[in-house]
């Protein structure tokens, strides 16, 4: 027999003590050597979960509860792995695994558990101790004194609780002498006041809440906090990416960086200073610059972009006009040879202006070039310099000295050099033009905000700018106007278009007590409401940012494009010294002319910027259309994620029904009246926020029923609630929970399945161990469930309902829905091992959810959806938010997800096909069949056109529109 020693919670008493020894006696093979209000040791072979039950189910708290941050699980296969090896431990009574967490409760230490994880492969994210110090303080004088003591405790270990001439208090994982040590080298003096270190107490397992639905549902949207994003100038293509990212990440504090070559922007994560940060991107070559909020920034990023094109079509015109005259010169039978001293003379003043273009509309490129080589890389501006800087030295060469050329390679390449300069920029013209339209649909977020508000200040109504808006304040919202803030309705009432937030069509009536949202247009009716987030504060600004970060991220797709873009231009330059050596050594006469004409051409039409743009270009669109729709999507990956799916989990309360339960049925197996029942029954739901609770407690205030206080209740996670009214003890659940507390329910069976029937689900109350009744609580399935459900199947996915419910309740409502897989009374740490079997089954799973007890399973499906007025913890553990509570959204996530997948594709593949066609093409491999080498103006025309296709084809995105196929039953 095992000796184990366990620490207790919630026993208060000798009496408490004796009712967890009466029910461990009645375990077999259990022998209790000690136990008192703290502390239970035991002599038993008895499995350890059973001794954890029978204590729980008294309403006290055994063992050690540990929830350990995991590292380095990519599948469900690395999750089922640890559930394996924690199965086989004695020492272990419960367990739930997903990639992210281990929660783990029993005898066990946290060493031996993390041993055992780090034994797998896998790591546990540790946190060191935090400690509390207060500190005395001298030698301060001023302001500035704590503003340099302030900056020199500003470091990743230390928090700063208040600050001041004479006190000092933090939360840090450093010593006490530690902190007095940077205190004195900054030239002032710290005496250690208190020490609050925390205790090491046992973390005793709690009863997970059961689901909750908000009364009045507003989903909160966190983007990731400690975020900069930047404004970059000077990128031209994929390898300037590669180089500013490899820049930033050079900086400290910085956790990670996306580049978007698309918007010419960086968004950066970590603890670095925007300075910093800049100072390494112009050090690197590049431009960069912050704007604070999203008004400045458009402002700026349009002002930018209209410049660029501005630019770009004036040195485009500038070089066309020369180089297509010379260009027909030469097509129209004018000669391009040095063959008298009239011809040297006159193309010679042509080659000076040639030069004149070069470094005019053409410095950019020779600029980027020098700057790119100081920093030893090469970028598409690399290419582009050599090639028509060669053309154009081969070309004086031949001016100035004609005698050291044969007569047939006294040929000029001037126009070569003007079209190349005049095509590209003329095509980066028409590029930038195309990239302004990829951001309309964040511009249309930013523009529903008004820039002023109508405030009331002593019954007077005074218009100002949004910026002296504060939280508490009453705001005036007239008809027609956008709400300027996120606020709560005191008076009136209207109905609001919230169709850009959300993606609904429909007007929502809003009322006295309701929120209202900035961004949103009233209709007719006049609104009074008090302002409660501004600014960054508002879903709308929690959206854009949020939205702004998934246009930033990359999908793993774009990892190949990255690795091959970091040594394309290298490897393009080798290829270009090759070609030049074969055609010099091993081709026809003039082969100086050959070489130069080969290389050249390689050179222009290999430019990687629609490789670079491939990408970027399709995140971005298709994330600001999922905005439009109603979709927030915190990364590209998940999109990419999205895209494979086979299998959507759809949870029932709150996804499939309307999460609004009422009671529609009862009976009653003892003297009480119907009122008495759902009065105790209410008195002790008062305290739970369980749907089905809440369901109870109104039927109760609808009959005006005075609820009783209660005392010792207890939340059974999955299975019900206790708790003693007026002396009487009670328990309120579901069949399993009266099971285990030996309640006879069988007089019940027939009434079970008559509610059951009615798709509701049945409630039992036992009164002092005796059954007194049984409720049925219906919760109205949603209008459109049936024909979503029905839209997803019709694309091929294998729809799985999964409940807490009956069986019998689960089946009537699967019928109704045309659902043929459903897994019911299903525990709450159940639903993440329902997720794993389905991956272990080879499915790629999608999981719809709303609750707290969803969480779990949204993080470790492959993709996690949150119904939008679900709990923010389940928004936060999931990869698709949908701001309209439709199961629409979910078959319109998947669809633009696989459209958006389909694009980059589609992009990627015209960039590989163009360059793996191209390269060799313009090193000659036709020359044998067809006599003629491609042109240089040609490849730089074939260059500007390949990155207008993409940019062109990835806003295709933006008229994506979802199936028509809401069929309602």
């Amino acid at each position: 027999m095992n000796t184990i020693t366990l620490p207790l919670a919630n026993v208060r008493c000798m009496r408490c003590v004796n009712k967890i020894r009466d029910a461990l006696s009645l375990l077999p093979d259990t022998q209790i050597i000690d136990i008192n209000t703290e502390q239970l040791t035991v002599s038993a072979d008895t499995p350890l979960n059973a001794l954890f039950d029978a204590i729980t189910a008294l309403g006290y708290q055994v063992g050690y509860h540990y929830q350990l941050p995991l590292t380095g699980l990519s599948c469900g296969r690395c999750v089922a792995k640890i559930e394996h090896a924690l199965s086989e431990r004695h020492d272990i009574a419960h367990f739930n695994i997903s990639k992210q967490l281990a929660d783990v409760s029993g005898s066990i230490s946290e060493q031996a558990l993390t041993d055992i994880i780090v034994a797998l492969g896998y790591q546990v994210v540790t946190t060191p101790t935090q400690h509390h110090y207060d500190f005395s303080l001298t030698g301060l004088s001023c302001g500035k004194c704590v503003a340099k003591l302030t900056t020199a405790l500003t470091l990743d270990n230390i928090e700063i609780i208040t600050i001041d001439k004479n006190n000092l208090s933090v939360n840090t994982s450093l010593t006490d002498n530690e902190i007095i040590a940077i205190v004195a080298a900054t030239g002032y003096q710290a005496t250690t006041t208190t020490i609050l270190q925390p205790q090491p107490i046992p973390l005793i397992d709690q009863p997970l809440a059961s689901e909750s639905i908000a009364s009045d549902p507003e989903p909160i949207i966190s983007p990731q906090e400690n975020s900069i994003q930047l404004l970059l100038s000077g990128l031209t293509c994929a390898s300037c990416v590669a180089s500013v990212e490899k820049a930033i990440k050079a900086v400290d504090g910085v956790d990670s960086v996306n580049v978007n070559l698309a918007e010419r922007t960086a968004l950066i994560y970590g603890q670095a200073s925007s300075q910093a940060v800049i100072e390494a991107i112009q050090q690197a070559g590049y431009g960069a610059e912050q704007s604070e909020d999203d008004q400045t920034r458009r402002i700026r990023q349009q002002q930018q972009n209209q410049q660029t094109v501005k630019t770009h079509m004036r040195n485009a015109i500038i070089a066309l006009a020369l180089g297509v005259p010379m260009m027909a010169w030469g097509v129209f039978g004018g000669s391009m040879v040095i063959d008298s001293t009239t011809s040297q003379i006159s193309w010679g003043i042509v080659g000076l202006i040639t030069l004149a273009l070069l470094v005019t509309a053409g410095k950019d490129f020779y600029i980027n070039s020098w700057k790119a080589f100081c920093h030893h890389r090469a970028t598409m501006d690399t290419l582009v310099a050599l090639g028509t800087g060669a053309a154009w030295l081969f070309s004086m060469a031949v001016v100035i000295a004609p005698d050291m050329f044969p007569l047939a390679a006294r040929h000029v390449y001037f126009e070569a050099s003007a079209m190349i300069i005049g095509l590209i920029t003329l095509g980066h013209a028409l590029e930038a033009r195309a990239r302004s339209r990829t951001s309309k649909a964040l511009e249309r977020l930013i523009d529903l905000q008004p820039q002023t508000a109508i405030v009331v200040e002593n019954g007077q109504e005074i218009e100002r700018p949004l910026s002296d808006v504060i939280a508490g304040m009453t705001l005036r919202l007239k008809p027609g106007a956008k709400v300027a803030v996120d606020g709560c309705v005191i008076d009136g009432n209207s109905y609001l278009d919230e169709s850009m937030l959300t993606g609904e069509p429909l007007a929502v009536h809003k009322k006295s007590g309701d929120h209202v949202r900035a961004g949103t247009i009233n209709q007719q009716g006049s609104l009074l409401f008090k302002a409660e987030h501004i600014g960054s504060d508002t879903m709308l600004a929690r959206i854009i940012q949020l939205v702004r970060q998934a246009q930033s991220s990359k999908p793993a797709l774009a990892r190949l494009a990255d690795t091959i873009s970091s040594v394309f231009v290298p490897s393009v330059m080798i290829i270009a010294i090759l070609t030049a050596m074969a055609w010099y050594y091993f081709g026809p006469q003039p082969a100086s002319v050959y070489m130069l004409v080969a290389a050249t051409t390689v050179l222009i039409i290999a430019c990687p910027c629609a490789l670079g743009l491939a990408t970027p270009m399709s995140v971005t669109v298709g994330v600001g259309r999922a905005a439009e729709l109603g979709i927030l999507i915190k990364d590209a990956e998940a999109m990419q994620q999205a895209a494979s799916i086979d299998t959507v989990v759809l949870d029932k309360t709150g996804t499939l029904t309307e999460g609004k339960p009422q009671v529609v049925d009862y009976k009653i197996y003892n003297t009480l009246s119907r009122e008495q029942l759902i009065q105790l029954a209410a008195s002790l739901e008062q305290g739970s926020e369980h749907p089905l609770a809440n369901a109870i407690v109104e039927s109760a205030r609808q009959q005006q029923l005075q609820l009783y206080p209660h005392s010792n209740f207890m939340a059974y996670s999955g299975l019900g609630v206790s708790g003693t009214i007026e002396q009487q003890q009670l328990l309120l659940g579901n069949a399993k929970f009266m099971n285990q507390n030996e309640i006879n329910i069988s007089q019940a069976e027939t009434d079970f399945d008559v509610i059951a029937n009615q798709g509701a689900t049945p409630v039992y109350l036992a009164q002092n161990g005796i059954l007194a009744g049984i409720i049925g609580i219906s919760d109205p399935l949603r209008k459109d469930s049936y024909s979503a459900v029905k839209r997803m199947q019709n694309m091929g996915l294998n729809v799985v309902m999964l409940t807490g419910d009956s069986v019998k309740t689960a089946q009537v409502i699967a019928a109704k829905l045309g659902i043929s897989d459903v897994v019911a009374e299903v525990l709450p740490d159940g639903k993440a091992a329902q997720i794993t079997l389905l991956q272990q089954q080879g499915k790629r799973v999608a999981m719809v959810g709303d609750g707290i007890n969803d969480a779990p399973a949204l993080a470790l499906a492959e993709v996690g959806i949150a119904m939008g007025s679900g709990t923010d913890v389940a928004i936060e553990s999931a990869q698709f938010t949908l701001m309209r509570h439709s199961l629409h959204g979910v078959a319109d996530a998947l669809e633009l997800s696989k459209a958006t997948l389909r694009n980059i594709k589609e992009n990627l593949f015209g960039a590989f096909i163009y360059n793996t066609l191209g390269i060799p093409i313009a090193a000659g491999v036709l020359f044998p069949l067809t006599g003629t080498l491609l042109s240089p103006v040609i490849a730089g025309a074939a260059m500007a056109l390949s990155s207008i296709t993409v940019v062109s084809n990835a806003n295709r995105l933006r008229l994506f529109k979802p199936s028509q196929q809401h069929q309602e039953k």
